[in-house]
This record gives C-alpha cells, sequence and structure tokens, in this order.
C-alpha cells in the first residue's frame, strides 16, 4: 500500500458475558493512507468505537482483542508493551472521544489538562507547555483562551468541552488521528471551524484520519474513501464519490435513503426511510450473512458467509448479491 500508514488485518475484539461472547469487532481489515480520512459508518452497536479503541490498545475487561495485526508505520501494535503505547498514544496517534465529560479529569483545569500533553511528549517546560495550551484553545475556537484555560470542565458547556477534547487531540500533530463523533455537540459554525482545522492539519502534516459519525454529511464532505460496518464487519469499502453515488450492499443502500433529501417532493419528503428490523444480537448471530433478517434482496445462499471481495464495480462488498 502506497504511503501506507495503518494496516488492520484479522482484527477480532470480543466481549465476554454470562449470557455469550459477543465479536463487538469481527475480523476486519481496514487501511490508512498518510493523509488519507477514511470515514467509518454503521448503526449503534456495529462496532466502529471498539475499532477505534482497539487501535489505541484501550479495549478493558471484559473486552479482550484475541487475534489479528494493527501495524502502524510498519509495527505491530499488538506486541507493543504498555509503556511502548503510552509514549505513542496522545503523540503518533490521538483520539477525539465520543464523552468529552468523561475523557476530561473534573479535578483538573483545561489548560492544565493541555499542557501535560506538551509537557510528557514535547518535553517543554511549564511556562511553554502552558502558552501552547492557550494556543490551542485559541485555534479550536474557545474565546477568550487565556480565561478559560483556567476553568475546570464542570464550567464548561457540552460543546466547549469537546473542543477542549480536540485541542488536547490536535497537539502534537499526531500521525493518525481517530475520530469518534468529533462535531456532535457543536453546533454548525463551530462544526465547520473544526472540520476545516483537521483538514489543514491533514494537508500540511500528512495526518491520517479515522472519522467515526453517524453524520453521512460530514462523511461526504471529509472522507476520501468509506468503510461501512454492521455487526462487528465491515460490509462495504469504496472511495467515498463511488460510494454515495452508486452503493452495492443493501445495508448501505438503506443508510443512504435514510438520509432526508431536499430534492424530493413534499410527498416523499414526508416519508423517511426505514431499514426494518433491529441489528442481531452479536452473542447469537445468525449463520451467514448477519443482514439476511432485514434484507430485501434476501436468497437462500445468504444462510452462507459472505467474503468481502472487490466486486466489478470496484467496491469491496460483503454480499452474495453482488458480482
Amino acid at each position: 500500500m502506497t504511503n501506507g500508514l495503518l494496516k488492520i488485518r484479522g482484527l477480532k475484539t470480543v466481549f465476554y458475558s454470562d449470557a455469550g461472547t459477543a465479536a463487538a469487532v469481527n475480523e476486519i481489515d481496514l487501511d490508512v493512507r498518510q493523509g488519507e480520512t477514511l470515514g467509518l459508518v454503521g448503526e449503534s452497536g456495529c462496532g466502529k468505537t471498539v475499532t477505534a479503541l482497539s487501535i489505541m490498545r484501550l479495549v478493558s475487561p471484559p473486552g479482550e482483542i484475541v487475534s489479528g495485526t494493527i501495524f502502524f508505520n510498519g509495527t505491530d501494535l499488538l506486541t507493543l508493551s504498555e509503556a511502548e503505547m503510552r509514549r505513542i498514544r496522545g503523540n503518533d496517534i490521538s483520539m477525539i472521544f465520543q464523552e468529552p465529560m468523561t475523557s476530561l479529569n473534573p479535578v483538573f483545569k483545561i489548560g492544565d489538562q493541555i499542557a501535560e500533553v506538551f509537557r510528557i511528549h514535547r518535553d517543554m517546560d511549564r511556562r511553554d507547555a502552558d502558552a501552547a495550551a492557550v494556543d490551542m484553545l485559541h485555534k479550536v475556537g474557545i474565546p477568550s483562551p487565556e480565561k478559560r484555560a483556567g476553568d475546570y470542565p464542570h464550567q464548561m458547556s457540552g460543546g466547549m468541552r469537546q473542543r477542549v477534547v480536540i485541542a488536547m487531540a490536535l497537539a502534537c500533530d499526531p500521525k493518525l488521528m481517530l475520530a469518534d463523533e468529533p462535531t456532535t455537540a457543536l453546533d454548525v459554525t463551530i462544526q465547520a471551524q473544526i472540520l476545516e482545522l483537521m483538514n489543514d492539519i491533514k494537508r500540511n502534516k500528512g495526518t491520517g484520519i479515522i472519522l467515526i459519525t453517524h453524520d453521512l454529511g460530514v462523511v461526504a464532505e471529509m472522507a476520501d474513501r468509506v468503510a461501512v460496518m454492521y455487526a462487528g464487519q465491515v460490509v462495504e469499502e469504496a472511495p467515498v464519490d463511488k460510494l454515495f453515488q452508486s452503493p452495492q450492499h443493501p445495508y448501505t443502500i438503506g443508510l443512504l435513503k435514510s438520509v432526508p433529501r431536499l430534492d424530493k417532493d413534499a410527498k416523499e419528503k414526508s416519508r423517511l426511510h426505514v431499514i426494518s428490523g433491529m441489528v442481531p444480537d452479536l452473542r447469537q448471530l445468525p449463520r451467514g450473512c448477519s443482514f439476511q433478517d432485514r434484507c430485501p434482496e434476501v436468497q437462500e445462499i445468504c444462510k452462507n458467509d459472505p467474503a468481502l471481495e472487490i466486486k466489478s464495480t470496484g467496491h469491496r462488498v460483503r454480499c452474495w448479491m453482488r458480482e
């Protein structure tokens, strides 16, 4: 893979419970190049966040990575010690977590928490680290950054806390950034500012980005390629333009049909498309294709496991109905 930054092969992460074992990430393959944004989409519970946590080696019991490889810059992260991973986290690989209140320490000031990133990974003294922290708050659009650096997390709104988390993730110009719903709590003007900041870092630093989001509009604007996940597996992957213009997997088609569109007449607008049924219990997946109970194209062959293969359209698709 040209300019390969991240190469995941056969990654499987499971969660144990008395009711059984759930494969939240089920033998997935993903690649991210330098300066590329990979959009990771799908319904809640399909494995997107667990994929990111697995890359960061932050899956905790009862979860466990049981197989696969995660090569970052040629090194398998799964073979590193915890001390070696700590040097990589926040420096070479950073993550924007979905819940900012759980990502920030409630008893430390915002500025101190950002400055700590610079002191640990950039070996700055206290004064320079504090100045760099204020500069990052300014870059993510927080007003009066010098003053707000002295605030505690509970003194900030949800949107401001999210921007603080983004500032921490961007602080050390990471080679790979994992962004889990990075703009969910932000209004549209701040959202646009944050997305532009992420794009600037990608262009100027060659940072690779995995963008996890439910917002297909953000994916269309930001991503170079898109991987669609369902029940712990990648079911389709394609360049963003191809995926939006010609989705192949029935699940991807259903997702895109569910997005409201302005180019429909009033009658069509009043009826939003829904995907029937529910995501299956990961502890009791059906034999064969995981989507078969909800699929409008299901056939007898779907009781056998389809492989994720490159089809004639150039998409990688996990479906028997596509050639």
